[in-house]
């Protein structure tokens, strides 16, 4: 048998064991590395010469962590319910357009935030990137921002799962249900890192196999695999027509209804946020994200258009049943358009079969809403905007006050308790509408001053571990198309017969609550608009990162099964 000698102790290795003995040193070196760093840090806290608190995070998620985080977070009960609203208002035309369209913008500003991660790869990026490159209250209003976002995402999906379970039986009430979701969202995200990504993993998986079956479904169905042996095609493009009127008739109606229709894209797809806020605990980031970045995004492409282009080849936008289910509130997936057309071909058990899965992917989500939502606040504790008490981690490297605070929020998925689960559902919907465009905006005006500091200090991108192409178009056509979007959402309200008052506040509430944080957070602290020679191009992470990948040592899979996922998503 082969042999090595390990230099730093002269001690002769077996070939076999060489590899799990560099994965030990290389574990207790960076326990070692990370000692120092939080010594070093508490040192310079303690003489005040520095602001923010060492992460105390672990880098414990591996590439297909990664991978189906990103796609989990955004893959909701909207592809498989909500998305049929969609189909009515607009026709299946402007549903597959708005969504085709909208999937460009999420490109862009994909492509803005690979570079910006790919460099420093620490928790909560982008909020953080907000106040070192443009202006510390810039920062801090977008930091809070996508932690009432996030936050008011993971009652949103409690009561979706609520809803959906009661499409089977009412016997448990709501509140035993919430009170079981919440139990488990804290179980898995307050233990370890670890339980999140791997329990994220698998019910990503879940969600990817459906969507891929559903689509699989349509082709089936629509050349004729089907109980009554109808070969519809896209007749339903035919008649009643691929675009819809909504409000009006005539062209303005139709420009109406696919104008509804990208605004349900907007809020529907997104993507970069949660990979990026993963970056802080991912193992070997600057191999990983580049390669998490671009393969969900790719994924997440395919799922969003081929899936409404998929409803509508399958239900005429006119269908009776798929507006009762709307108008009544039918729980679970009966208002999906593919429990509609599983019950028009007369196919049973696939709709149970459905609802299960749409049950899953609504628990997934609440669960990557948690973790976002839990990590974008300890982002801001570690800069100090948020109390300091919110920087505490478990020995696990979980950030426990702040998944905390996520899930006192989400208490207020209890309102289902005595409120109509729709009437629920639609606050919790417009309230953070326009914070995911904001936060795009956020991500995408960033980056553009990240490179004008970038061009005026002499820092050449070319040697960055990876640099994003088309820029700086990328990041102006993401932050026009997501700034205008932001303020379209509750164009409704204006129309001629349609002003409503709680609709326009849960609209525009963000959009005026981020200025306020901003100018409050600028007055008090007097912070400064960064100029960009000011802007500081290589803080200390940057080393602390690079001497992590230079002592990165790749784990060995637990099981050959592991290896598999692991090159599969890797």
């Amino acid at each position: 048998m082969s042999k090595y000698n390990n230099h730093s102790t002269g001690v002769d290795i077996p070939g076999s064991a060489m590899a799990e003995y560099e994965v030990a040193a290389a574990e207790k070196e960076r326990g070692n590395f990370n000692k120092e760093m939080h010594d070093e840090a508490r040192i310079d806290s303690d003489s005040n010469e520095v602001k923010t608190s060492f992460d105390s995070t672990h880098r414990q998620l591996r590439p297909r962590h990664i991978q189906l985080i990103g796609i989990g977070g955004t893959i909701g009960t909207a592809l498989y319910v909500q998305i049929g609203r969609g189909l009515m208002n607009g026709g299946p035309a402007s549903l597959f357009m708005a969504f085709t369209i909208w999937c460009t913008f999420i490109l862009a500003v994909t492509n803005c935030m690979n570079e910006l991660v790919t460099y420093l790869p620490i928790s909560s990026p982008f909020i953080r990137f907000a106040g070192r490159y443009v202006d510390e209250a810039f920062g801090v209003a977008a930091g809070y921002n996508f932690f009432i976002f996030e936050a008011a995402l993971v009652p949103f999906e409690i009561v979706a799962c609520n809803v959906i379970i009661h499409y089977w039986s009412e016997a448990v009430p709501a509140g035993g249900i919430i009170a079981i979701i919440l139990v488990a969202y804290g179980v898995i995200n307050i233990f370890a890192v670890k339980w999140y990504g791997e329990s994220e993993f698998w019910l990503a998986l879940g969600k990817v196999l459906l969507i891929v079956g559903l689509i699989g479904f349509t082709f089936v169905t629509m050349v004729g695999g089907n109980p009554l042996g109808d070969r519809f095609g896209f007749r339903f493009w035919r008649d009643p027509g691929a675009f819809a009127e909504l409000y009006h008739t005539g062209n303005l109606g139709r420009f109406l209804g696919f104008l509804q229709c990208l605004i349900q894209a907007s809020f529907t797809i997104a993507g970069p946020d949660y990979v990026s806020m993963a970056a802080g605990e991912c193992e070997n980031p600057r191999k990983v994200m580049p390669k998490a970045f671009n393969g969900v995004f790719y994924r997440l492409t395919a799922f969003f258009v081929l899936g409404s282009l998929a409803v509508g080849i399958l239900v005429p936008h006119n269908d009776a049943e798929l507006k009762a289910a709307f108008q009544d509130g039918k729980p679970g997936a009966a208002a999906s358009p593919y429990v509609v057309a599983m019950n028009r071909l007369q196919i049973r058990i696939l709709p149970d079969i459905v609802n299960a899965m749409v049950l899953t992917a609504a628990f997934s989500a609440g669960n990557s809403y948690v973790y976002c939502a839990s990590r974008s606040l300890y982002g801001l504790a570690l800069e100090g905007k948020a109390p300091k008490i919110l920087r505490k981690c478990t020995k696990s490297g979980v950030p426990i006050y702040c998944v905390g605070v996520t899930l006192a929020i989400a208490l207020l998925s209890f309102l289902q308790v005595s409120n109509n689960a729709a009437v629920v559902l639609n606050w919790f919907v417009s309230l953070v509408t326009a914070s995911q465009l904001i936060n795009f905006s956020v991500m995408a005006f960033t980056f553009i001053k990240w490179k004008k500091a970038c061009d005026v200090q002499g820092f050449d991108r070319n040697t960055l571990p990876h640099k994003s192409f088309w820029q700086p178009f990328s990041a102006y056509y993401a932050l026009t198309g997501c700034f205008i979007m932001t303020f379209v959402g509750g164009y409704t309200v204006f129309l001629p017969g349609y002003w409503d008052v709680p609709t326009f506040l849960f609209s525009y509430l963000m959009i005026g609550v981020f200025p306020v944080i901003f100018v409050s957070w600028k007055v008090l602290k007097k912070t400064k608009w960064l100029k960009p020679e000011e802007v500081n191009l290589r803080p200390s992470e940057v080393e602390e990162i690079e001497e992590y990948t230079r002592n990165y040592v790749e784990r060995i899979p637990k099981t050959r099964w592991h290896g598999y996922v692991d090159r599969l998503f890797g």
